[in-house]
Order: structure tokens, then sequence, then C-alpha cells
């Protein structure tokens, strides 16, 4: 990917804040919208309305604020949203961030948000050939150790998967709740957690140590480590721990690692938070795009390009719901390193779910948890290196799950009555590098290649079982990194924004993982410390700092 460019240097010079009355609060009061009148000074500007921005704008607005989110597109959510992708289909999808694990309950809880998540039946299903016949791993409840036992001839694999998680576990319980406390020092969190072996696998040693050390069956060991490869490129034995820190926040969801399904698709998620930030005073504009941020430190300025021109605002802080480049690219600051985003994410509508060759699992059952394709350990080393070699991998790892076996909800009554189900896939180790030179082209080809390797497990292909939109054409539709660039302006087309941070406090990284070189201005996207996936917990820090809580 190309080095962004640097943005020429200025000095900030705030304009002269607006008049305010005696008490100090504005003396015009703003109403929600993109047509209403709006306040000359804020307590706080929020650039960005997806769902960081929601919650820190509910948070301080809920503590008094006079609060302004300026959002760019024509709705709210970001990547967390639902929309109707396919013309004339009544299926609401999770068209980019689709299951929920990080967000806490007591975010939840002090908003007062009407959402819900269910937990799916099933955790994973892996396909797999073993002496030519098809058969498979199901990790579901009781049945998980019955299955261990006919993939591998015995129960020293299922033994090592029940002590190794027990560990992710009880890591889990110490480390989920600092998320929304401020930050720890590495050994505050280190005693915290008080494990020398856990400590020793996640934090000091790179993860495919532990996976080889504990495991012996090559597909096992895949699905262990396809936890830390979700929007990550990076090998098993990386020494930059980039793979352990993936893992990490994959693993200490809830306290309990479990990825569960929103009610209603992500977008009930991000709705709910708006009306949440609404009902407590906010304003949320959309169609507001900010193209400046100036700030002494006290008191900050945006410039707000709208569809009737550009316009001023004055607030006391600016919290940023953007990533770090489009942060220093507003602030007029030095860029920080180029990021690169490594997946692909294609939505589908089926007519119905197809068929398996492995016949001892239904595939109502094998699609309601994650289902792995070409994740083998092996399997996973070899993408690695040929995307590293810049080539699309020649057997593309990826993983399915269908949204409408848990929560039918999202399907329009008809197709629900007639047994339509939605399959979302998420491929691994595709680098935005591989698509540089024609997007298009190199999509379509990882694509082929991808349903290729599900088909090889399927008894018909995929593709057979696509519902067609409104024009004949079938309901498919795949993004590259330079697609998600594109539509969200994610750099790079990085899903966390930039790689992942370990949660505990390193040099700069302020009281909240949120603080920038400039007072007022705080960062609350997912390039925050402790940001990265649907979790609000940025914008909750955020909000705790501007409050000075």
């Amino acid at each position: 990917m190309p080095a962004p460019r640097t943005p020429a240097p200025r000095t900030p010079a705030p304009r002269t804040p607006a008049p305010r009355s005696p008490a100090g609060q504005p003396a015009a009061q703003g109403a929600s919208g993109p047509g209403a009148p709006a306040r000359d000074r804020y307590d706080a500007v929020i650039v960005g309305g997806g769902h960081n921005g929601l919650v820190a704008a509910a948070y301080l607005a809920r503590a008094g604020q006079s609060v302004l989110v300026l959002e760019r597109l024509g709705v709210t959510g970001g990547a967390a949203i639902s929309t109707r992708p396919f013309t004339g289909v009544d299926a609401r999808l999770s068209r980019y961030s689709y299951l929920v694990s990080l967000l806490p309950d007591k975010i939840v809880r002090d908003l007062g948000l009407d959402f819900a998540v269910r937990k799916r039946t099933v955790s994973s299903y892996t396909p797999a050939v073993r002496d030519g016949r098809p058969t498979g791993l199901l990790v579901a409840g009781d049945g998980t150790r019955e299955s261990f036992a006919a993939l591998t001839g015995g129960e020293r694999e299922y033994a090592a998967w029940q002590r190794f998680y027990a560990m992710t576990q009880r890591l889990a319980t110490r480390v989920f709740p600092t998320l929304t406390e401020p930050l720890p020092s590495r050994d505050a969190l280190r005693e915290r957690i008080d494990d020398a072996d856990a400590w020793r696998t996640l934090f000091e040693e790179p993860l495919g140590v532990a996976v080889e050390e504990n495991f012996t069956d090559d597909l096992v060991r895949g699905v262990v480590l396809t936890d830390a490869l979700i929007g990550t490129f990076a090998d098993a034995h990386d020494t930059s721990l980039l793979q352990n820190r993936c893992f990490l926040y994959h693993v200490i969801g809830g306290g309990t690692g479990d990825w569960d399904v929103p009610v209603g698709g992500m977008g009930a998620l991000t709705d709910a938070l708006a009306g949440a930030a609404r009902a407590a005073g906010a304003e949320i504009r959309v169609r507001h795009e900010a193209t400046r941020i100036e700030s002494d430190g006290t008191h900050a300025e945006v410039t707000v390009r709208t569809p009737d021109g550009e316009h001023v605002v004055a607030a006391r802080r600016v919290l940023v719901n953007a990533s770090p480049q489009a942060l220093a690219a507003l602030l007029g600051d030095t860029p920080p390193p180029p990021a690169e985003g490594a997946q692909l994410k294609v939505n589908m509508l089926l007519t119905r779910l197809p068929k398996l060759r492995d016949r001892s699992v239904d595939p109502r059952q094998a699609f309601a948890g994650t289902f792995h394709i070409a994740e083998g350990y092996g399997q996973l080393a070899d993408a690695y290196r040929d995307a590293a070699a810049g080539r699309l991998p020649a057997a593309p790892p990826s993983e399915i799950y269908c949204h409408s076996l848990t929560d039918p909800s999202i399907l329009g009554p008809d197709l629900a009555a007639r047994g339509y189900q939605t399959l979302t896939l998420f491929g691994l180790h595709a680098p935005a590098r591989l698509f540089a030179a024609d997007n298009d082209a190199a999509r379509a080809a990882l694509l082929k290649a991808t349903l290729a390797e599900l088909d090889a497990h399927l008894e018909e292909p995929v593709t057979d079982c696509l519902a067609l939109d409104e024009r004949g054409e079938p309901c498919i539709e795949a993004k590259t990194p330079l697609d998600l660039e594109r539509d969200l302006r994610l750099p790079g087309g990085h899903i966390f924004h930039r790689d992942l941070s370990f949660p505990y406090a390193e040099e700069g990284a302020g009281r909240w993982g949120v603080e920038t070189a400039h007072a007022n201005v705080l960062l609350c996207g997912a390039g925050a410390v402790r940001g990265g996936g649907v979790s609000g917990v940025p914008g909750h820090n955020a909000a705790m700092a501007a409050l000075g809580r």
C-alpha cells in the first residue's frame, strides 16, 4: 500500500469562541436532525457516528454536557450496521461487523439500551477428510468429547482442549473487567492475572509455541489458531506477538470468550445507541463531515462540510471516532505508519443450506456456529506464506456462520417461511497488497477459490443454493480491504484501524488509552488502546477521560 501523504504543517489558530450565557451554557438549544439549528458552542463535538462515537455521546449527554455528533454518511453506525444489500430482497444483513463478544454488559446497563444477544448452540464445526472419509470436528456442548474421539482416535486432544480453554477462561474473568477501567500497568495486569503459564503463553511467547506444545492434531491446532488471525496478517510464530494480541481479544469477551448473535442484526445495537444518545440530549447530524480540527489545548474548532456548505463549530473538547490516520489528517499532524487489512468479507442469501459430505452432522448444526474452511494448522501456514510472497493463497482459509439460524428476525416473513438462510463468510490471510494492482480481478479470483474450498466439503455447490434478487442476480457480495477503505475509510481496509495493542499502559498511552498530544482532543475509535471489534470500550473510556473520571 502506498504511504499516506503527509499533510502540510499548520499552526492552530482557533477563532474567538461564541459568546456564552452567564451560566456557561450555549445561548440557543439545538435540536437533533440535519435541518435543525445548531448551537454555536458545545461541551463536546464527536467526529464520527460509529458505535464508539455514539457510546461516548450517550455517556457525555447523560452527564449533562452539550454534545454534537458529526457523521459523514447518511446513517450512523459505521461498520456496525444492518442493510438490505440485495435489490428487492427483504433480508437485513449485518453487512460488515457481525458478532458481539467484547461489548460489556456495563455499557448496556449504564445506557439503558434496548438490545439483546443470543447464544449460539454450536461453537464451531470444522470439516476434514481422514483416510479418504469425510468427517469433522464439532464443538457443541456435550457432543464435543465424542467428536474429538471420533476425529483423533483418543482422549488426549480433548483433554488438552479442556485444559487450554480453562486457562483462557480464567484469564478472561480477570482481564475483561479491566477494559472499562483506567489502563493498568503491565506489572499490574500480570499481577491481576496471577497465572505465570497464562502470562507466558499470551504475553511473552509466540502463540504457535503454546499451540504446538498443547496439541498434536493438525486440524485441532488450526481451530485454536484461527482466533489469532481474524483481520490480522501474521504467522503463528511472529515475534511481534501480533497474533497473540488478536487471540487475546477473541477469548476474553464478556469474561467467557463467547461470541453471540445480535438480535435484529448489528444495526439493532447502533440504532439503540443513537436512540440513547438522542434521549439524553445529544444532537446527531448526518451528512456532516468534519474536515479540520484546530485546538490550543483548551478550546477547539471543527470545520464541517455539509450539503449546504462549510461552517465552523466550537467546542471545549473533540472526540474523534475515526482512525489514527484520519485524526492526524484532521489535526495536520504527522500520520502514523500505514495500516493494512487482511480479510475478505462475503455476504450471501441462500434458498436452503447446502448438504454436507459428512453425513454425521446436520447442516443446521454445522452452520449454526463457526464453520471453518481450509483452516488446518498447516493450511494456515501455507496461506500465510503465499500471501506474504504476494500471491493469493492457493487454498484460502475462511470461516462461515449463519445468523438466521439463531435469529430469523433479520429475514422478512416470506423468506423465513420459505426456509431462506443467510451466510456470512470471513476470509483470512487476504492482505490489501494482494488487491492493489487490480482489485476487481483479485476479488473475483479469491472469491472463486474460497468458495471452491467450501464446495470440497459439500454435496452441492453453494452457488446452487444462492437466492436471486429482483433482477435475477445471485445474492452474494464480497468486500476486500480496498473496498472497506473506500466504503468506510478504514485505513488499508484494517478492521481494527491499526494493529491491536495489549490492554496495558505503554509509554504515551495516557490514563485511559484514548489521549492524544492535544489536551482536549481524544481518540474514541477502534485505534485507541483496547480498541477493535464491536465493544464500545473506546467510546466509554473517552467519555470517562473527558469527564475526568
